[in-house]
């Protein structure tokens, strides 16, 4: 019986060819780790930001419904199929869900940037009531009493170590002056939008 390993030139090496095509083990390990990684990361988003992730429709479900569970062991094992399903999709859709999401975290530290200014803003305010003066001569629309009585409650919460009502409503002010001054310039600033109503540090 003739040697299927055998051909006219010695041996046929198709075999081994594809053992050394194949990706490793260990490659692929971290591939699929990887990609878990990445659904893991598209489950921690808001919901609406993964919804104009660009990526097939059954991946986008697997990734919305796990968002949903609150169950534990549920949520683990959904966190497993959105990983499986992470692993259908090709070069080229892997790339592209890892440039939006490397872009959230570019505006991510544009919008931390933007709210560190905000809050050095209003501890001016409270500070010196000469900020005051500027910011109503920037922004005359503004209610002067108002935001003069604000600052003031502001400075009684700090010294009677009251909860921040006042102190978190300058914010507010602040950044709606913010994204009134964006539009203005054409800038859409839809993660200051998607911010918490206020900075960690009021807590």
């Amino acid at each position: 019986m003739p040697n299927a390993n055998r051909g006219s030139v010695g041996f046929k090496s198709n075999e081994f060819e594809q053992e050394y095509e194949r990706p490793s083990k260990s490659q692929l390990k971290r591939e699929m780790t990887s990609l878990q990684k990445l659904g893991q990361e598209l489950v921690d988003q808001p919901r609406d930001r993964v919804k104009r992730v660009p990526m097939p429709e059954d991946v986008r479900d697997a990734i919305l419904e796990c968002q949903t569970i609150k169950d534990h062991e549920g949520r683990r094992r959904q966190i497993q199929f959105v990983g499986k399903k992470m692993r259908t999709l090709d070069e080229a859709e892997v790339a592209l869900i890892q440039k939006t999401i490397d872009s959230w975290k570019g505006a991510s530290k544009s919008e931390t940037a933007a709210m560190h200014a905000l809050e050095r803003q209003r501890e001016k305010l409270l500070a010196n009531d000469a900020a005051l003066t500027e910011l109503m001569a920037q922004n005359p629309e503004l209610d002067v009493q108002h935001v003069r009585a604000l600052i003031r409650n502001a400075r009684k919460e700090q010294a009677e170590n009251k909860p921040p009502k006042a102190y978190r409503e300058i914010f507010q002010i602040l950044k709606q002056i913010q994204v009134k001054e964006n539009a203005a310039k054409g800038i859409v600033d839809d993660d200051l939008h998607e911010a918490h109503e206020d900075d960690e540090h009021d807590d």
